[in-house]
This record gives structure tokens, sequence and C-alpha cells, in this order.
């Protein structure tokens, strides 16, 4: 995929256990990047073995495995977190078999418990992983997405808000920790994430594509503690956050990451219509970085 590197790739994201049935089916729509994703656990996968299937798979259409993701809470192990932590291991310990330098996940938090309560063990934890990650030539990249909580109570994660970011990365100040940011997750709180990209684009790793719509009329009539929903995630191309400026930002810092796809979460282009809107998403956002990569002139 000739000056793909040079252009900033756009991929999407696939679940680990069923990337080797799906990525036949997608590839040929364009899609340049693949981030591997699980549910808490890697679970009974052998990832050496899934890692030389999709390899030969994308291989062959020259695409990227850029992350494997984990998505659950390390930070406790209780009830289905049980094997999260040992799943983060695995996965940093075999990311380079799918030529992937990028683990990416939650940061877990101790279950409804302020922020600040969770940063001992968030240090325990993934002062450790970071230590491993390190040495196999892995970064680790938290994403920005609150799963219900906010700052005083919640689950999951409590990498969600810029002022725990500076707590965490003070806790951690580790260079191969950072964030898998995007703008959706923003946006639900309010935030504009334009200039937070500009502020934050040095420790952004990862990047996911995934956009919101808010509905401004409805905040300045029912509030958003009101019974009628405010915002909603979209797939990119269908929300209000300006692409352009985002690859911009991205580029004159020079980030050398994907923009992965996350799709499942509109609420117009869903069940039969996912991939049609994953597809418009791929074409618009390589559209946003400038088309096609052109070779100048010698």
């Amino acid at each position: 995929m000739k000056g793909s590197d040079h252009f900033l790739r756009i991929g999407t994201l696939v679940a680990g256990q069923d990337a080797v049935r799906i990525l036949p089916q997608i590839l040929p729509h364009g899609f340049e990047s693949i981030t591997l994703t699980f549910w808490q656990t890697t679970g009974g996968i052998e990832l050496k073995e899934l890692a030389k299937q999709v390899r030969e798979i994308v291989d062959e259409h020259g695409v990227v495995i850029s992350a494997l993701s984990v998505f659950g809470n390390p930070l406790t192990g209780e009830g289905n977190n049980a094997d999260t932590l040992a799943s983060w291991e695995r996965a940093i310990n075999h990311a380079h078999l799918f030529g992937a330098d990028i683990v990416s996940g939650f940061t877990g938090r101790l279950t409804d418990q302020p922020i600040d309560e969770s940063l001992p063990r968030f240090k325990e934890v993934f002062g450790e992983l970071s230590k491993r990650a390190a040495d196999r030539g892995v970064r680790i990249a938290f994403e920005n997405c609150d799963m219900g909580g906010n700052w005083w109570k919640g689950d999951w994660n409590i990498a969600h808000n810029p002022r725990a970011w500076e707590m965490m990365f003070n806790t951690i100040p580790a260079d191969n920790i950072g964030l898998e940011w995007e703008p959706c997750h923003q946006m639900v709180s309010l935030i504009d994430p334009i200039p937070q990209l500009r502020k934050w684009v040095s420790k952004v790793f990862h990047v996911h594509g995934k956009d919101a719509t808010i509905a401004w009329d409805i905040i300045k009539e029912h509030g958003i503690h009101g019974p009628k929903e405010f915002v909603w995630h979209r797939t990119p191309g269908f929300g209000d956050t300006n692409w352009t400026d985002v690859i911009s930002i991205l580029r004159q810092a020079g980030y050398q990451g994907t923009i992965d796809i996350e799709g499942w979460h509109d609420p117009v282009y869903r069940d039969e219509l996912e991939m049609t809107g994953q597809v418009h998403a791929l074409t618009f956002l390589k559209q946003c970085r400038g088309g096609s990569f052109v070779p100048n002139p010698v």
C-alpha cells in the first residue's frame, strides 16, 4: 500500500475471536489498518496461532495490525475481569507477532470510588505493565471512555478526563504510556475536542475513528440531567467533528499512528447499515487526510 505510511492509515476495529472470519470479507473495501479487540479476556485464544493466521490475511492486502486492545478492569480482577490483567500481559508479550507496537484498553478503576482513590492501584498495575511493554518495544494507550462513570464513582476506567490524564502521567511518568483518543468520548462530556487534541497530541498514540452529534437545542431546553438524550455516538462523516482539523493537528505533530474506525454505536448506521456506515467513514476520512497519496515529481 504505497504511500499509506506517509498519509496516515485509516482502518477499523475487529473482534479478535472473529478476525479470521471477518477480515477476508472487509479488507477488499479498502481498510488500511486493523485493531484487534478483546472484551475483558483473550480467553482460550492462542495468540501465537491467531497472529500467524491474521498476518497471512492482512499481509496479502498490505494492511497492518495497529493495536491489540483489552477492554476490562485490570485493577479489580473481580467477576468477569478475573483474567483481564493476565490478558494485558499476554497481549504485550505477543504484540510483536502481529506486527503491532500498541496495546490499548481501559485503565480499570476501583469500583464506585473517586478517581484519586484508584491511582495507587493504577501505579502498581501499570507501573509493572509499562516496564513489561518497554522491554518489548510496546506502547500502552488508554481509551478515553467514561463507561458511564464520572469523577466520583464508576467502573472500568479513570482515563476519561484531562485532569485524570495529568494525574495518571504524573503517577507513572513513562514515555510509553499515552492515550487512545477519540473526539466522541470528550464530546459526550461537552468538551471541545479540537483544542484538547492540540494540547495533548504528544500523548496520543492511537486514534479511534468515532464521532458524536450534540443536540444543543435539547440541552438548552432540557439540560443534561433530564429524560431526553442530548448526545449520540456517531460513525465519522455523520457527526459534528471537523476531521480535517483532527488530521491536520495529528500530522503537524508528527503522529505516526492510525485512525481506526470504531463502529457499532451509530443510532442510524447500524444493524444492516453497519458496514455501509463504516465504509462511508473510511472514504470520508481518506478525503479528510487529502485523498490518495500522490508522489511529487522528481
